[in-house]
């Protein structure tokens, strides 16, 4: 059989290779070589998840009953939890039994979603540069997406409003994540509000991805989309416990908000899959639940690691503005490389200055003059970061 993958299986016609994956394979060949490269590319918080948390799912882990099949939608009382949750953040009344459901992360209740509310036709909003599947779970359901420049040369909303103005077909959802996965982009809850009142008058459903609502610094807090006034009548929000609570590897998501959207979720979910893990699920009520001081901990580190960071950057003559929010340092390519594009100049980073990064274009093609920065290293090793930087900028 000589088919190209492309041919067996004509769903992954519309997906390119993963941009990152140029990155990753420079960076693994220097390793083997024995290369010590600073891995500041893929945003996997290296943290432990708290004691209390691994305390618990060991116990539940224990009984014999929790080892069965759970619920597709989440335990009632992780869904209560997650409710509850809301309730003392923002002060937003969530009903488990219909508005929450529980996901296998944020990255499979959104692309299940899409699948569920777009098709061959329909047409999604979404910001470019943005975390990919934003964009790929539209075009995994055979729909189209339409981007909307998220740049400091654009104003977003003005470009959001011509592109639903010249869009056909009409646009059905818009997309959005604030804090902002790469460009740590923060917004105000008015930006919210205009967004519902122009979702209401426009007809089209709000998806909210709302991962880094803790990861906040400088006095700044994160609003909820569903804090918006009538934001419930036109959309959803998803929350993860990745981020929060150091827990990437265990896949605890939630979409809460509009129960239409939460109904066909559930419904989809039901025909797919058969939940988290129990012991996952009666862990994680623990860390909704519980004492908030590990968060607060979690967002110290993250801030030390973005102050040393960009000092350093600044130092060695790398202008970068300190990021309000996320684990992330959204740089602009010096200007003597910018010519390079983002995906070669990461590439010279490896080999140059021992430092991995990603590259902007794999965000879309509006971030290609960015890399990314994580902040997934302690400080000592920032500083080691800085040093191999220095010799590559500074020689230009």
């Amino acid at each position: 059989m000589s088919h190209s993958l492309e041919e067996v299986f004509p769903r992954i016609k519309r997906l390119p290779p993963y941009v990152f994956a140029v990155v990753n394979q420079l960076k693994m060949e220097a390793r083997r070589r024995g290369e010590d490269i600073i891995d500041l590319g893929m945003g996997n918080p290296d943290l432990p998840t708290p004691k209390h948390i691994v305390d618990k799912l060991v116990e539940a882990a224990q009984k014999p009953h929790n080892h069965r099949y759970s619920a597709s939608r989440g335990i009632r009382k992780l869904r209560e939890a997650i409710a509850n949750w809301y309730k003392r953040r923002y002060d937003i009344d969530i009903d488990p039994e219909t508005e929450a459901v529980v996901t296998i992360g944020i990255k499979e209740g959104f692309s299940h979603l899409m699948l569920v509310m777009m098709g061959p036709g329909d047409l999604a909003l979404v910001p470019n540069p943005t975390y990919p599947i934003h964009n790929y779970a539209v075009i995994i359901a055979n729909a189209d997406v339409r981007s909307i420049p998220l740049t400091e040369e654009h104003d977003f909303f003005e470009e959001l409003m011509r592109a639903t103005k010249d869009a056909w077909p009409r646009p059905k959802l818009l997309v959005l994540s604030f804090p902002h996965n790469p460009t740590t982009r923060i917004v105000d809850l008015e930006f919210f509000q205009k967004v519902v009142d122009f979702a209401k008058e426009n007809k089209i459903w709000v998806i909210h991805d709302f991962a880094y609502a803790d990861l906040t610094f400088d006095g700044y807090v994160a609003p909820s989309f569903l804090q918006a006034k009538g934001a419930k009548d036109v959309g959803v929000e998803f929350f993860s416990m990745s981020k929060s609570y150091n827990m990437p590897g265990w896949r605890v998501g939630f979409c809460v908000g509009n129960e239409k959207v939460i109904g066909a979720l559930t419904r989809i979910k039901s025909y797919l899959d058969y939940g988290i893990f129990q012991p996952i699920q009666i862990a994680s009520i623990i860390g909704l639940n519980g004492p908030e001081d590990c968060v607060q901990e979690t967002v110290n580190i993250y801030k030390e690691r973005r102050d040393v960071l960009i000092e350093g950057l600044n130092r060695i003559g790398w202008q970068v503005e300190k990021p309000k929010a996320t684990m992330f340092v959204w740089a602009k390519i010096p200007e003597e490389f910018r010519h390079l594009g983002s995906i070669e100049f990461s590439l010279k980073l490896i080999r140059e200055a021992k430092v991995a990064v990603s590259p902007g274009a794999g965000f879309g093609e509006y971030g290609d003059e960015y890399v990314r920065f994580a902040l997934v290293e302690n400080p000592h090793r920032i500083r080691q970061a800085i040093r191999g930087l220095r010799k590559v900028i500074q020689r230009g």
